[in-house]
């Protein structure tokens, strides 16, 4: 597996390699993604931004989501990014946010001739996401019975184009990106709305941590954060208007 790292040096005295501050993440746009050689991405480019004001030294690294956010729930100087923060996760991380505020779609083939409307009705189908995912946290808590599970969000995806599954929960941004590429999705209901935030190792230093969380908060309060929106083309709908295209 290729590695993609950052790493900033702290121009004033050295510092500890273990005040180096390690960020682990996934292949998730419109959040954080590959583009070539380079890791992009609207909760990346936050991240940069906010790490550079605070001038410390850190790396970044891709990889799958189960090992990203075990990362950061096992070892003191990890954080995992973009993470949904859901209940069943408050308390095994300490928290910056909001990163993003989003929604996601229960989606099926646009030919598979399913129609559902709710939670309910789509428990009688194959449900597909990412293993170790916070989708997987949200189905099982809804008892899903049938949930399959891959290594990430392409192989769900391609399970799904292929009919092996028959529903798959997606983030709104991620859904519109795919009907505008032509895939033949078609969402059926919304089945989660989410705060998605930085996640750190419940471990991390208290006042590193409220350094992180005053530079987002002035990234929001300044415009930067909308405009880095507009730059990934995340914007929120009305559901009806993101339905498939005839």
């Amino acid at each position: 597996m290729k590695v993609l790292a950052i790493m900033l040096s702290l121009a004033a005295a050295p510092v500890a390699a273990a005040d180096t501050v390690h960020f682990t993440t996934e292949d998730y746009p419109p959040y954080n993604y590959r583009e070539g050689d380079q890791i992009v991405g609207a909760g990346y480019d936050q991240l940069l931004l906010m790490m550079k004001e605070i001038n410390i030294p850190y790396t970044i690294e891709m990889m799958p989501w189960a090992r990203a956010i075990a990362l950061a729930e096992t070892e003191p100087m990890h954080c995992v990014f973009t993470a949904a923060h859901i209940p069943e996760r408050d308390k095994k991380f300490k928290w910056v946010e909001p990163v993003a505020v989003g929604r996601n779609f229960m989606v099926s083939h646009r030919k598979s001739g399913i129609t559902v409307g709710n939670i309910e009705e789509a428990k009688g189908y194959i449900v597909g996401t990412q293993r170790n995912d916070y989708t997987q946290t949200l189905l099982e808590n809804e008892g899903f019975p049938k949930i399959d599970l891959a290594t990430d969000l392409k192989l769900t995806l391609k399970k799904l184009q292929s009919k092996r599954i028959d529903l798959m929960p997606i983030s709104e941004q991620h859904y519109i990106e795919l009907q505008e590429k032509g895939e033949e999705l078609e969402a059926q209901f919304v089945f989660s709305e989410q705060i998605f935030a930085i996640a750190c190792n419940a471990n991390f230093p208290q006042d590193l941590l409220a350094r992180m969380q005053g530079e987002l908060d002035k990234l929001i309060a300044d415009g930067t954060q909308a405009k880095i929106f507009d730059t990934y083309n995340l914007r929120y709908t009305n559901f009806g208007l993101v339905a498939a295209k005839p």
